[in-house]
């Protein structure tokens, strides 16, 4: 184990510093400092190596926590990649935009701060390819059979990773005109910089993995088409219907769902051209939804120059300490600043949203929003309490619905489930033999963490269909190695 009495002897955590919010106002670059290493090892140091690690339950991926708790403690960092890699794809991605579940589990957290495990493995992924110990792994041989992923998500890229090592030939499609799904669109630098998810790719195609970068599958190559192609088909096209407010004003010009707002800006930062961009630039911007999309909303619009920003929640305001309703180990849903609400802004809980208010132009000018009570178990308008928000920019982070549907259930008969997510089995095939599913498209709406998790699973499950294999050439955690038996 780490340190034996580390966790008596360290019993505060210590994170990295966030960057001054005047400074990193002025750019897009990651918020965090680099961290210290001793502290990281501290931090490390901290983990009791339970009998039973509940932290290997909190996460979706299993996790080896302890281990590789230990050994960056021990200062043995490129065994410590070794054993993070053994579960995790994309630990640079996770040590990131993961909310870490597995710290909400973590044993130290019944009566102290809990281990830093998210940051204990972004600093063993950052290090590793500092070093140059991220190295690609080639298959030894090749099977002969092929397999096409349609998205470039973390659940297609997991997918398409662990089957390429596999000795399977992998094409990874995606409609958009770069690889990398959200992780390339949806995400803003100052959360994860690109150049964590281009080091990744080029380590993925000196494996093997082909990428095929703005083909729309489904109106470029029809689906029943590309099933003809290949020997499988994983489908990985996320949750990206987005949850609407179908309220008067609605279609005014300045009321937009978030992710339009979020591409553009990405492309922006990319160098690219974008048209009549959606921008926050000298307006009144409203961000509808407490969630993270909500939040990298009104981190982009902060860098934007907005003149002022708020953040709207229809619900109660979280409380900050753990509820008796929410025990340990289970994940709280606790009150936290996030960087972009570090950064400014006012944040406004039991907040309904009755209209969008127009000017002459048609041009949204204001909301008009109530407090929200609840009548028999639901959140309504409390009448008499409406009053008028300034907003030139309405952005709605409300979440997401589910899959696209059409062109799957049209062309080849892809069936649904009463979520509106493509029905799978256990094995995460769906209705269509030689099919599969991963991430959201399958689960609805969640976290990156399952997003990995289920393309490792899923690519069990298509290796087994291919080969007919009980054992895996690549690394499988204990929640894969349940979907192969």
């Amino acid at each position: 184990m780490a340190d034996p009495k580390g966790f008596l002897k360290v019993t505060e955590r210590e994170v990295p510093k966030r960057r001054p919010v005047p400074i990193r106002l002025m750019d897009w670059k990651e918020v965090y400092e680099a961290a210290d290493p001793s502290e990281t090892r501290r931090q490390a140091g901290r983990c009791m190596d339970c009998g039973i690690p509940f932290c290997h339950h909190g996460c979706p991926l299993g996790n080896l926590i302890p281990e590789w708790n230990d050994l960056t403690w021990r200062g043995e960092g490129r065994q410590a990649i070794e054993r993070l890699h053994a579960t995790n794809n994309f630990p640079e991605f996770t040590g990131r935009l993961c909310p870490a579940p597995c710290e909400s589990s973590c044993v130290l957290g019944i009566n102290q701060p809990a281990v830093t495990i998210k940051q204990v493995e972004v600093s063993i992924i950052d290090q590793a390819f500092a070093n140059g110990w991220v190295t690609p792994h080639p298959p030894e041989r090749l099977t002969g059979k092929t397999v096409a992923v349609v998205g470039s998500g973390p659940a297609g890229l997991a997918a398409a990773q662990q089957l390429t090592r596999a000795g399977h030939t992998v094409a990874v499609y995606e409609r958009d005109d770069r690889i990398g799904g959200l992780l390339r669109y949806g995400i803003p630098d100052f959360k994860m910089e690109k150049k964590h998810l281009e080091a990744r790719l080029t380590q993925m195609m000196a494996e093997g993995t082909r990428f095929r970068a703005g083909i729309n599958i489904g109106v470029d190559i029809t689906w029943a088409d590309l099933r003809s192609r290949y020997d499988s088909v994983i489908v990985c096209t996320g949750a990206t219907v987005p949850r609407d407010l179908p309220i008067p004003g609605r279609d005014l010009e300045g009321v937009h769902f978030a992710m339009e707002y979020l591409v553009q800006g990405n492309k922006v930062g990319a160098g690219d051209t974008v048209h009549d961009q959606i921008t926050a630039e000298g307006k009144h911007v409203v961000v509808l939804g407490g969630g993270d999309t909500g939040a990298d909303c009104i981190g982009t619009a902060h860098r934007q120059q907005a003149i002022s920003v708020t953040n709207l929640a229809i619900g109660q305001q979280p409380p900050s300490e753990r509820p008796e309703e929410q025990p340990w180990p289970m994940v709280a849903n606790l009150f936290e600043v996030s960087s972009a609400h570090e950064e400014g802004g006012e944040r406004v809980y039991l907040a309904s949203t009755v209209e969008f208010l127009s000017n002459e132009a048609g041009e949204v000018r204001a909301i008009r929003v109530a407090e929200t009570e609840y009548l028999d178990g639901r959140r309504v308008p409390k009448a008499g309490t409406e009053r008028e928000i300034p907003a030139d920019l309405v952005l709605l982070a409300l979440g997401f619905t589910g899959p696209e549907d059409q062109s799957l259930t049209h062309q080849v008969g892809a069936a649904f489930d009463k979520r509106g997510n493509v029905e799978r089995g256990d094995d995460y095939e769906t209705s269509i033999p030689g099919v599969f599913v991963a991430g959201d498209a399958g689960r609805g709406q969640s976290l990156i963490v399952w997003a990995i998790a289920e393309g490792r699973a899923a690519a069990a499950a298509v290796d087994k269909y291919l080969e007919g294999a009980t054992e895996l050439p690549f690394p499988v955690s204990p929640r894969d190695r349940a979907i192969t038996v």
